[in-house]
């Protein structure tokens, strides 16, 4: 499964991506963070054509802090846009929180994980919070 990393969580991805490698998942669930540099996006792109990325490349788009209010809001593009095949947006709820309380940040691993191990379910969403 290929994540397309917000801009501003680049160390939030590595916390969170050394998190499941060291509990051994990445041994069972092929897991890669992209970024917004290498796929040539531009870090100042609106929400629909970040959304549209991540779709186009089946990529989960994981986020911490995108708009929920305009025309190209990640609200109203998923409103328009979304279908049963989309791949769910996954949002952690506080950022900050994640990266100063372990606890809270394993919680956002262990809920992230149970949406990959059964992500047909989770098709077609829209958006995820987690913890």
């Amino acid at each position: 499964m290929n994540f397309l990393i917000d801009h501003n969580l680049g160390g939030h991805a590595e916390i969170l991506l050394g998190n499941i490698a060291s509990q051994g998942w990445l041994n069972l669930l092929p897991i890669r963070f992209v970024t917004f540099k290498q796929m040539n996006l531009s870090i100042d792109s609106n929400d629909r054509v970040v959304w549209r990325l991540a779709q186009e490349n089946q990529m989960i788009l994981l986020t911490a802090n995108r708009s929920m209010k305009g025309e190209d809001s990640l609200e109203q593009v998923i409103r328009e846009e979304n279908t049963v095949d989309s791949l769910p947006v996954i949002t952690i709820g506080d950022a900050d929180r994640f990266l100063a309380d372990r606890v809270y940040r394993n919680r956002c691993v262990d809920r992230i994980l149970e949406i990959l191990l059964d992500i047909e379910t989770w098709m077609g969403v829209g958006r995820l919070f987690v913890p």
